[in-house]
């Protein structure tokens, strides 16, 4: 068997990748569109204007389950009628919902895009959120958890 024939065998090149000038154009197109919960983090607690708000866009009872703090509220089907009056339309807004299993920030993301808003996607959500350790908020104040390992480093940086 040659190498072609070994190559095509397999499953994850049975399709070739796309060429470096491609994946260099999605890749850049997908850090346009999306940003990690980490780098989220890191933002907010800079000190510094972030330049950018976050929105969730659960309902009322997931926001006080838990959201991260100093988001704005506003759920997904809300947004057409309250974004002008919540949210300021020079300034970018990064959406989450639950997690990865849930659509609901691509859909508020879309929803905003078509006002006119600046927007990015935060992946992983609010489940990212709380299992990388960081601070969040409920309705009966201020929580946070233990990293879980499986998702961000215990010690140190991931190195991204």
């Amino acid at each position: 068997m040659n190498s072609t024939q070994r190559t095509a065998a397999h499953p994850v090149l049975r399709v070739p990748p796309a060429s470096p000038a491609a994946a260099a154009a999605y890749f850049g197109a997908s850090l346009a569109f999306h940003a990690d919960v980490s780098d989220v983090a890191a933002a907010l607690s800079s000190g510094d204007d972030p330049g950018f708000v976050v929105l969730d866009s659960r309902s009322t009872e997931s926001w006080d389950q838990g959201h991260v703090p100093g988001a704005v509220h506003l759920p997904t089907a809300l947004i057409p009628e309250q974004a002008e009056q919540l949210l300021d339309r020079s300034v970018p807004v990064v959406t989450y919902c639950w997690g990865p299993g849930c659509n609901g920030a691509t859909r508020a993301a879309l929803a905003l895009a078509e006002l006119g808003f600046q927007v990015k996607e935060m992946l992983g959500g609010f489940e990212y959120w709380a299992r990388e350790g960081f601070a969040y908020e409920t309705w009966e104040g201020p929580r946070s958890r233990e990293a879980d390992p499986l998702t961000a480093p215990v010690d140190g940086d991931c190195g991204c």
